[in-house]
């Protein structure tokens, strides 16, 4: 019987390798830019072409290789990082490993330029699925280039499997994010195709957070951070954290250990601890922490990613990171605040001149003898003063003159009648507190949530629009403008088709800017653009593909920023319609997002509490 065990082909593999650090064109990104910052690079340059699968070039200026490296550099574990297993525990760069370039090879077709800048020429590599096709001398600017065309152009099913151009390109810049937040002494250019995304100079940490999400002037990027810093023997921990009041359902929220991104849970609850009692259960506070330890005292090679970083005293840092966050907090008397009832309360004024403020004057007469004085009690016909109750039984809407006090009664008791005429003809609603309808059913009491059920209202609604198209635009006399972050721009490229579906026009202008020409009819023309931003940023968390829920979602995200908000008043007849339209809703005891919109209060229960 045959031997069956035999060794793989490097070209096998290389590729199955590739499959475990190459996911996608972002892991490309990721392991040419590092390369670029551990060669000492000060400029890089990145241009993408369909999301990564067509080009994905990175130019840097850094020190450039040899020949002999350049050739070299594409083999496996082969690394100027490391040179013994003691350096695993010690590492300063990036990489270490010396696998990312002989994995990007082996599925993709790769063209290297380099060159040092003592050398007269640099060399050129061509290579494709780990054959090299062609190495020369060529003439180049000192640094490197890599251009990595047709990623997994070899293995088809794994092409297959990448997701939309906007999905690939969401990743690509989340790991542009990750480098560029920890690398700010180093300038970035990030181009799509022609377009310029990013222009990043070398700068601080807070310049570059506001760089790069700091076009949406809805965020206010440099009023929420707050400084945060302290030392100990353990770690140096320094960063922003964000205010209470800015915290958000998509936060932006970034761990970074001695110079590189990692993810975390368990420091991420020692941040969300110090927010306890400031912020609501559904909302994340916004950070941005860097950690500096010895790298002795940390693990980075349990995952490819590189992501997943073992510490050694976890439960102290955990203690130090959660006492840094709330000393912040506390530092600028960030606290929750007590919300009293506004309601009925005396405006008091907040400014008086004290100069114009005279004490009250009191006259009196000096001879004035009490006991001396007679005083005689006024004569009173009191007969004419109940005369005229039999009159005005008689004749009610006819109150004879020089009977004054009749006529007064007779105004309060018609005043009051008309009140109470008017709460009848409302059909017994009411409402209380600016927020809740309260209206009166044969088993009892119903208390109604006025925003919630506007929220069910309008989804109901939305749902009908998108998938009938029958919505009708309102025009809006001047076109306000939208401009996003390139992350924010492909997901609402996902969103436009749906919105135009409710009624909305778009004009694309220049990159991520649109032109707002119209809105829908039931959502009205006053800050539109606001009302984007909240909706693109309740939709962030679900908008990871084009779907049937992504659907919902927007009708969702909408109804809910364009229905009635607490503490709107509403007459009678608004009252009506909109407890008509909700009785008219096939699901009307619950929003969409299951929140319970009415209770009703039985006769049985009202008369228990009297």
């Amino acid at each position: 019987m045959s031997d069956i065990i035999h060794l793989l082909p490097d070209s096998v593999a290389n590729q199955i390798a590739a499959g475990e650090v190459i996911q996608r064109p972002a892991s490309v990104l990721k392991e040419l830019v590092e390369n670029a910052i551990d060669a000492g690079a000060t400029n890089i340059k990145i241009v993408i072409k369909d999301a990564g699968r067509t080009l994905i070039q990175v130019i840097d200026n850094g020190k450039g290789m040899s020949e002999t490296d350049a050739r070299m550099a594409f083999e496996r574990h082969a690394t100027s990082k490391i040179s013994s297993a003691d350096d695993l525990f010690t590492i300063r760069t990036m990489g270490f490993r010396g696998e990312a370039l002989a994995s990007i090879a082996a599925v993709a077709q790769v063209e290297l330029r380099t060159r040092r800048e003592d050398d007269e020429l640099g060399v050129l590599i061509e290579i494709a699925g780990t054959r090299v096709f062609k190495q020369e001398s060529v003439q180049c600017d000192s640094g490197t280039s890599f251009q990595v065309k047709n990623l997994f152009f070899n293995v088809p099913a794994r092409r297959r499997f990448l997701k939309s151009d906007n999905v690939e390109k969401g990743h690509l810049l989340n790991e542009f994010y990750r480098i560029v937040l920890v690398n700010t002494e180093v300038s970035f250019s990030f181009y799509d195709g022609d377009d310029e995304i990013f222009q990043l100079s070398a700068s601080n940490i807070k310049i570059r957070i506001e760089n790069i999400f700091g076009k949406n002037s809805k965020k206010r990027w440099q009023q929420q951070l707050l400084n945060i810093e302290t030392s100990t023997n353990l770690i140096n921990i320094t960063g922003y954290v964000g205010k209470p009041e800015f915290a958000q359902k998509s936060a932006v929220q970034y761990f970074f250990v001695n110079g590189r991104y990692m993810r975390h849970p368990y420091f991420h609850k020692a941040v969300m601890l110090a927010y306890s009692q400031m912020i609501q259960a559904t909302e994340s506070p916004n950070y941005f922490i860097y950690f500096e330890v010895d790298p002795q005292t940390i693990d980075i090679n349990i995952h490819p990613t590189k992501t997943e970083i073992k510490f050694e005293n976890e439960q102290a840092i955990w203690s130090i990171l959660s006492a840094a966050v709330k000393e912040s907090l506390g530092k600028f008397n960030v606290v929750p605040s007590i919300d009293f009832d506004q309601e009925g309360a005396i405006d008091i004024p907040s400014n008086v001149n004290v100069e114009n403020v005279r004490p009250p004057q009191t006259n009196f007469n000096p001879n004035y003898n009490p006991f001396t004085t007679s005083y005689k009690r006024p004569t009173l016909d009191w007969e004419q003063l109940y005369g005229g109750f039999e009159k005005k039984k008689e004749e009610p809407d006819s109150p004879s003159e020089g009977q004054p006090f009749q006529s007064s009664m007779s105004i309060e008791s018609n005043d009051q009648q008309q009140t109470f005429e008017n709460i009848e003809s409302r059909s017994e609603n009411f409402q209380f507190k600016n927020r809740y309808i309260l209206t009166g059913i044969k088993s009892g009491m119903l208390m109604i949530d006025q925003q919630r059920a506007h929220t069910r209202v309008l989804f109901d609604l939305f749902m009908i629009q998108m998938e009938n198209r029958k919505a009708v635009s309102q025009q809006i006399l001047f076109p306000e403008t939208l401009e996003l972050t390139p992350d924010d721009a492909l997901i609402f490229e996902q969103m436009m088709p749906d919105l135009n579906r409710l009624g909305f026009e778009f004009e694309k202008m220049e990159l991520n800017s649109y032109s707002v020409k119209g809105v829908s009819s039931h959502v009205g023309t006053a800050s539109v653009v606001n009302l984007l931003l909240e909706m693109l940023d309740k939709t962030k968390n679900t908008a990871e593909d084009i779907s049937a829920s992504l659907h919902e979602t927007i009708a969702l995200t909408l109804a809910e920023t364009a229905s009635l908000k607490s503490g709107q008043r509403l007459t009678s007849e608004e009252m009506s319609d909109l407890i008509d339209r909700l009785f008219a809703s096939a699901n009307h005891n619950f929003t969409p997002d299951g929140k319970k919109i009415m209770t009703i209060f039985t006769g049985e229960e009202l008369d228990k509490r009297f």
